[in-house]
C-alpha cells in the first residue's frame, strides 16, 4: 500500500504468470546490493537475508497477494 497525495494506492498485478520471475529478480538485487555493503552493515545484511529467505519460502499465490508501494 502507498498513501500517495492522501490518496491509497495499491499495486496488485492483474497477470500472475510473471511472478516467478519477478521474485527471482528480487532476490537477484538483494545479492547485487549485498555486494556494495561494507563490513560494518551487518544489520543490512542480515536483513537481506531474511528477505531472501522469506522470498524463497513463498508460494506464487502468496506472493501474488503482497502489495508493493507505486514509487
Amino acid at each position: 500500500m502507498n498513501l500517495k497525495g492522501g490518496t491509497l494506492c495499491q499495486a496488485k498485478p492483474k497477470n500472475t504468470s510473471h511472478l516467478p520471475s519477478v521474485r527471482l529478480g528480487l532476490v537477484q538485487e538483494l545479492r547485487l546490493m549485498q555486494c556494495y555493503l561494507m563490513p560494518d552493515e551487518t544489520a543490512l545484511r542480515e536483513l537481506s537475508e531474511g528477505v531472501i529467505e522469506k522470498l524463497k519460502r513463498l508460494t506464487d499465490a502468496e506472493f501474488a497477494e503482497l502489495e508493493f508501494p507505486l514509487d
